[in-house]
């Protein structure tokens, strides 16, 4: 068994099991003609259930005959054109070599002494991704697992920094699209069930200031503390990004703490043309990037960054066998010293690799591409009778559903947009998310992908309305 085990005399074994994986996903990937095959559950399951895991097979190209099988025939790729449901990015092949490395070489970036290199590399990457931000010689971050990762840190932080010891007392103020995360991290935190106070938000989907300021003044009149305020570039549902100066203003007025959750709209710090959507982010006490959704790196690539490199001491804590206090004073540095995690992969070869590839106006460019993409969707969607877009896009993401004509029960619309949907996924031919706006059922185009045109959204919006008019059809055949 020793055999498999990677070192200097597996070295060749080790290239040639490799290169049969990259070669069996690159004839994927050439040869992909869908998204998706239209596999069920039911469908699926008994070929992963019957495999016996204590009977090995003893041999890679039989593991990867029955991968084949199982995962690669049937996988959803985001990589093709007609991808366009969730927040999943094509990645780039810079960033899938640095991949590659990163896992072979196997570093954990929790101590010095694990990683050398890849801890000034991580810094010199947290250090880039501040100066985009605006933010000043003070700023530090850590690399994270994702978007609610990063949010929970920088909600702990802000509840640390509110300096109260009585958490029923303390209030998070984010608007009423914000992530799920922010809500779920209040409860992770301790906090009580009316901690998160949802905000109002207006035609576009962004924050309304308005109630913003009568929120925070109503929180400091009942003797509350308002902890921070999350402001969003980049919704989940509809890309939308709040006034971000004047959420700023309410912050240092009402002194709470501001996040920032750039998950999805930090490719703007990268943009050569809409940079200006996130201008105030540098004001924000905290920031939650993903470069695995704008930045089209492979999952996991985040991070937390912070204006204030001493607030992350609310996350540091020492042990003798790890990181002890004495390695502060001889200036070791130990990443574990200011994230939440221990272990913890070198993701950020991911974004240096493509850095160094590519440079930041490459991913600005891509990111720009699908934010182009988007308003011409918009454009396409507006003038199309047969649907109802709810509002333009801010970064890449189009919400809308099927109106078809002569039907007005507002249930039956439900009904045939979520068939729609389902039929669609089930056919292979596209992918498409949806979600809910006023408590009605609407479809949802996430554009990621460069390599989607203009063309691809009038096809997919034209199997969308097919597939609906065929659910009305029978419908109607059935209700006779």
């Amino acid at each position: 068994m020793r055999s498999h085990l990677l070192n200097d005399t597996t070295a060749d074994r080790y290239r040639r099991s490799v290169t049969e994986g990259v070669e069996r996903v690159a004839a994927k990937l050439a040869t992909t003609t869908r998204p998706f095959t239209g596999v069920t559950v039911d469908d699926l399951t008994p070929r992963i259930e019957g495999i016996d895991l204590d009977k090995p097979l003893h041999d890679t190209t039989a593991v990867l005959d029955e991968l084949e099988e199982v995962y690669l025939q049937d996988a959803v790729y985001f990589h093709h054109p007609r991808y366009l449901a969730h927040l999943n990015c094509p990645v780039v092949i810079p960033a899938v070599l640095g991949e590659a490395v990163l896992s072979a070489v196997n570093s954990s970036l929790d101590t010095w002494d694990q990683s050398a290199g890849g801890t000034l590399i991580e810094r010199k990457l947290i250090d880039w991704t501040n100066e985009r931000i605006g933010f000043g010689p003070s700023a530090d971050g850590v690399f994270t697992s994702g978007g609610s990762q990063s949010n929970l840190q920088a909600l702990l932080l802000a509840r640390e920094e509110a300096k109260t010891d009585n958490l029923a007392d303390l209030r998070v103020f984010a608007s009423e699209v914000s992530h799920f995360s922010v809500k779920k991290s209040a409860k992770l935190l301790g906090l009580g069930p009316d901690a998160v106070v949802s905000i109002p938000v207006d035609h576009d989907k962004r924050m309304q200031t308005l109630a913003l300021a009568r929120e925070l003044e109503r929180c400091k009149e009942a003797g509350l503390v308002p902890m921070a305020v999350v402001a969003t570039a980049g919704t989940t549902d509809f890309g939308s990004i709040d006034p971000l100066p004047e959420v700023a203003e309410l912050c240092s007025r009402f002194a709470a703490w501001m996040h920032v959750d750039a998950a999805y709209g930090c490719g703007l710090l990268a943009s050569l043309k809409n940079r200006a959507r996130i201008d105030g982010i540098e004001r924000a006490d905290s920031v939650t990037v993903d470069y695995h959704k704008s930045f089209f790196q492979p999952v996991s690539s985040s991070a937390l960054l912070v204006r204030d490199v001493a607030t992350l001491r609310h996350a540091t804590y020492h042990a003798e066998y790890l990181n002890p206090r004495r390695m502060v004073e001889e200036r070791i540095p130990n990443q574990v010293d200011k994230s939440l995690q221990t272990t913890r992969r070198f993701d950020a070869l991911k974004l240096w690799m493509t850095l160094r590839v590519m440079g930041a106006d490459g991913i600005g460019e891509l990111f720009d591409e699908v934010c182009d993409l988007a308003a011409k969707g918009w454009e396409l969607l507006a003038a199309d009778p047969r649907f109802d877009v709810v509002v333009e896009p801010s970064l890449s993401t189009l919400v809308f559903r099927v109106v078809p004509s002569g039907v007005t029960d507002p249930a039956e619309i439900d009904r045939a947009n979520l068939y729609a949907r389902k039929a669609l996924f089930a056919s292979g031919d596209a992918v498409v998310a949806g979600t809910k706006v006023g408590g009605r059922h609407y479809l949802k185009f996430t554009l990621l992908n460069p390599e989607t045109t203009v063309d691809d959204i009038a096809a997919v919006l034209d199997l969308i309305a097919g597939h609906a008019e065929q659910y009305l059809g029978d419908s109607l055949d059935r209700a006779c």
